[in-house]
């Protein structure tokens, strides 16, 4: 794609994230026909947001990760997305449902990165990465399906537009998270007081820290690398849940805590 398909693709993708209708499948001169072409508009997409009052970007998400998302997309590897720091919100948030096309949450383990990782002496492992992380939390994903049919679209397509990222909630940052099992670690989802689904840390790439090192390499490899204050999104434990009514909704990850939003 030259810059000017780029350009008009990140248009078409902005509508919807700023009011506008449900997105449609882009025209064939408008799709992606590679990943690092969606990943080429997604960096354009959040130009346009961004001009646009969404301000700056200050974390990432992780797509894909677990077999219960893959499965539910349809989709067999890892997806990157980024978060804007409009949409971060700390422990608890709450939102009219009125405010998003199609609402759903899912239960998510988030690292807080405490050191730049540029990859200059080769790829991450599960090991260097978790190195790099001063603190995880309990977190939920916002995931807005603002789409007429967004099992139509590719994966590439669904990549530039941040893998329906809406925002996130964050639980307070556990700093003593190394003596904690991740890879056994259950995560819940409750909704209005009841248990919903849960899962364990394994689900994620066989290990939380082996998302975290994907996410490392593939944003170094594009020299655009995780930054020293940036958070991750590390994937969801449990299939996404999506709200046509109100309802509370509570993340709760043994030995990190808990996040919560409420939908009105």
């Amino acid at each position: 794609m030259d810059e000017n398909a780029i350009q008009s693709s990140a248009e078409l993708l902005a509508r919807a994230r700023l009011g506008g209708p449900p997105t449609s499948a882009p025209p064939p001169h408008f799709a992606p026909t590679s990943e690092r072409e969606g990943y080429e508009i997604q960096a354009a997409l959040h130009e346009v947001l961004a001009s646009a009052g969404f301000g700056r970007l200050s974390g990432h998400k992780i797509g894909c990760t677990t077999p219960v998302m893959q499965s539910f997309l349809g989709i067999d590897h890892p997806c990157a997305g980024r978060v804007f720091a409009s949409m971060e919100f700390r422990q608890r948030a709450e939102f009219p449902l009125s405010r998003f096309h199609h609402i759903g949450v899912e239960c998510e383990i988030a690292a807080r990165i405490g050191e730049d990782m540029p990859g200059a002496i080769g790829p991450y492992t599960r090991e260097s990465a978790s190195d790099a992380v001063s603190a995880l939390m309990a977190a939920i994903e916002l995931v807005d399906d603002r789409y007429e049919n967004y099992p139509a679209l590719s994966a590439s397509t669904l990549i530039a537009d941040d893998f329906f990222n809406a925002g996130v909630v964050l639980g307070p940052e556990v700093r003593d998270w190394r003596e904690l099992d991740l890879a056994n670690l259950r995560g819940t989802l409750f909704i209005d007081g009841e248990a919903h689904s849960s899962g364990l840390g394994e689900d994620i790439l066989g290990h939380p820290m082996e998302a975290l090192a994907w996410l490392a390499n593939h944003r170094a490899s594009l020299g655009q690398p995780l930054r020293a204050g940036d958070f991750v999104m590390l994937g969801s434990v449990v299939k996404t849940v999506f709200f046509d009514a109100p309802a509370e909704v509570v993340v709760e990850l043994e030995g990190l805590g808990r996040a919560e939003v409420g939908f009105t």
